[in-house]
């Protein structure tokens, strides 16, 4: 054995050993009988939240992500906390962040009249995005943000337990989706979305730039309403 596999030896055992102390103290590791039981992981009090409010309380200070650093007001959602529809965004604008609340700007106006066309009311539905800050800049959510923020959109629709998804835009139907699928390819078609049927469209700032896309987004409402009344019956 040359003098170098004997140092290279004797040096991983010495990493071995400092690491056993770290973990163990003095007394050295002797199998997984000796081995502490594993501690189950401590739940978050927000999980626990049984109204959309108590959520809400649980949540609005959070700055699981640098995004806590940057925004105005944290924008949680709005609606009827049983609604049969929640609306779902990629993350809110600058209106939105101003004022807490998603879907306040020219996006959320015509929001509003595209679910008047369906014979509803806003706040007959639930809105809300997945990520509760504002991205600086309107920047699309880092994968990173939106993976800090899901567990708490996931509680929100625990909570109200909708029977219909609109997802609004291609981001936030790629996440939810988890799919690299273009916004063409999601839309015109119900999707699973852990129990919930799931209808993709175009997010209304797109429609604001595109004025020729609101045709194939009243396609897309007329689907969900067909849907929505033949549940209802």
């Amino acid at each position: 054995m040359q003098k170098n596999d004997v140092n290279d030896i004797l040096s991983k055992a010495e990493r071995y050993l400092r690491q056993q102390e770290e973990l163990f103290g003095d007394s050295l590791y002797r199998g997984k009988a000796d081995a502490p039981a594993a501690r189950p992981a401590k739940a978050e009090s927000w999980m626990g939240a049984g109204t959309l409010a108590a959520l809400n309380e649980e949540i609005c200070t959070c700055m699981k992500c640098p995004l806590g650093e940057t925004r105005t007001k944290f924008v949680f959602g709005v609606g009827n906390p049983t609604s049969r529809v929640v609306f779902i965004g990629e993350a809110p604008g600058a209106d939105e962040d101003a004022q807490g609340e998603p879907f306040v700007g020219r996006a959320g106006q015509l929001l509003n009249k595209i679910i008047e066309a369906v014979g509803l009311k806003r706040e007959e539905v639930y809105i809300c995005n997945i990520l509760k800050c504002r991205p600086p800049n309107n920047r699309a959510p880092l994968p990173e943000e939106s993976a800090s923020c899901t567990p708490y959109l996931m509680k929100q629709l625990d909570l109200i337990k909708p029977e219909f998804i609109i997802c609004l835009g291609r981001t936030a139907a790629q996440w939810l989706l988890q799919t690299t699928d273009s916004l063409s390819v999601m839309r015109a078609k119900v999707h699973d979305y852990r129990g919930t049927k799931l209808i993709v469209t175009y997010h209304p700032a797109a429609l604001l730039r595109n004025p020729e896309w609101k045709r194939p987004v009243w396609e897309d409402m007329k689907m969900f309403k067909k849907l929505f009344d033949e549940a209802k019956a």
